[in-house]
């Protein structure tokens, strides 16, 4: 929902679903012990930023 606030400022408000099995790939899933990624790297070429 989006709209004006009293202070005059707009305000949105946005809804993300993300199925479990697709968090757990990512080592986000809150039943995972740890948030490392459970995936191998993405390929050198995408540079260091992307480890």
């Amino acid at each position: 929902m989006c709209g004006v606030r009293s202070d005059g400022h707009w305000h949105g408000t946005v809804v993300v679903r993300v199925r479990a099995d697709t968090l757990r790939g990512l080592g986000l899933h809150p039943d995972q012990p740890t948030s490392a990624p459970a995936d191998p790297l993405p390929p050198k070429w995408w540079g260091p930023w992307a480890r």
